[in-house]
């Protein structure tokens, strides 16, 4: 009898394991009730759920099944490339193109990244694990999970959950900052109507993108390639079924399997760890930094500028697309409701996913 008890999993449950059940529910609860990043945060806690049942073997290495998407999907590094693919088909790079000085927004809010990567350091981390949690201040979560996987694959649950996390927080972390570092007149700056954007501009974009930034940072080419195939399909017009595939069916996918993957890292033995919670601060500290370097930066252009850009704008760099775009034309609409701030808000948001691949690829380049 007892033998038989033996092999159920009740009797090799631990405290570490109800605890991680509690952490996957809390997740799928956010999700749920709160609607915080529900596309990835349901799998992922449903992952953390089922990987955490003792005697599954679902991440035995060699027959577990979520061990076969983790392995085939993110050790291969297929499912990030896939969700950029994904995430070019749904970009639209307009208000960048017409207004060029938001892309240097978009790359002064990776100011955060390189904080948090030196703060990593200090704190004892190996350069490796540093380039993965100073990713996180980009607030890209599939960029974080490429990166991860690359340079410190251990620290992949704490990384994901944490961008994943701080990118579904971006209304309320973000406005406190922006408060704090405005003035009420500066949020009430309006700014100029956008030029409309031409399709030939908007073809070549790409085309040319990928090949400077790939020739610059090769490193970068798996993640940026695929951002930009995905935005030709979308501009091009000649493909709209590779288009729609990429921006819906695809990425549907893929999303599901990358969120219970990252989940499937996330057993009690490596996530329950003080080295977990230093992510995760490291990680806030980030996006905190991000968030403020836009809008400093903003600020510094206007000294030589006539026309003056909102620095609200300025705090969309980071790449949580569009929702830190919402953000700032929430706040701006909140200091004049006649004040529409989303298009141009776009403009760095669209770039700031630009300067987090850029980032990730320096790192993979200098530490992998």
């Amino acid at each position: 009898m007892l033998d038989m008890a033996l092999t159920t999993g009740v009797m090799h449950v631990t405290v570490g394991n109800v605890a991680m059940w509690l952490i996957g529910l809390f997740f799928i609860y956010l999700a749920i009730r709160k609607n915080y990043e529900p596309l990835l945060l349901i799998p992922i806690g449903f992952g953390i759920l089922i990987v955490n049942l003792p005697l599954t073997f679902l991440m035995e290495q060699g027959r577990g099944l979520l061990w076969r998407f983790y392995h085939y999907g993110l050790e291969w590094e297929i499912i990030p490339p896939l969700i950029f693919l994904g995430l070019g088909a749904m970009t639209d790079f307009g208000p960048m193109i017409a207004n060029p000085k938001t892309l240097i927004l978009g790359a002064g809010a990776q100011f955060g990244v390189y904080v948090a990567f030196f703060g990593a350091l200090i704190l004892g981390f190996n350069v490796r694990e540093a380039c993965s949690i100073g990713i996180i201040g980009g607030a890209d979560g599939p960029t974080t999970i490429y990166t991860t996987v690359r340079l410190s694959p251990h620290l992949l649950g704490a990384t994901a959950i944490a961008a994943y996390s701080y990118m579904s927080l971006v209304p309320i972390i973000q406005p406190p900052i922006m408060r704090f570092l405005t003035t009420e007149k500066e949020r009430k700056i309006v700014m100029k109507q956008l030029r409309p954007v031409s399709k030939r501009e908007k073809i070549l974009f790409p085309l040319v993108t990928v090949m400077v930034i790939c020739l610059i940072v090769p490193a970068s080419a798996p993640l940026m390639a695929m951002f930009m195939l995905g935005n030709l399909f979308k501009e091009c017009g000649g493909v709209r079924r590779l288009s729609d595939a990429a921006a819906n069916e695809l990425m549907n996918i893929v999303t599901i399997l990358l969120g219970i993957s990252v989940g499937a890292t996330m057993s009690a033995e490596h996530f329950l760890k003080l080295q977990v919670i230093c992510v995760f601060v490291m990680g806030i500290v980030a996006f905190a930094f991000s968030t403020a370097a836009g809008i400093l930066l903003a600020k510094f252009m206007n000294l030589f500028s006539t026309e003056k850009i909102n620095p609200l704008i300025g705090s969309a760099g980071v790449s949580a697309v569009p929702m830190a775009a919402r953000v700032s034309q929430a706040m701006g609409s909140e200091a004049d409701p006649k004040n529409f701030l989303l298009m141009h808000a776009m403009g760095p948001n669209v770039a700031g996913v630009i300067g987090t691949v850029v980032a990730a690829g320096v790192f993979i380049a200098l530490a992998g």
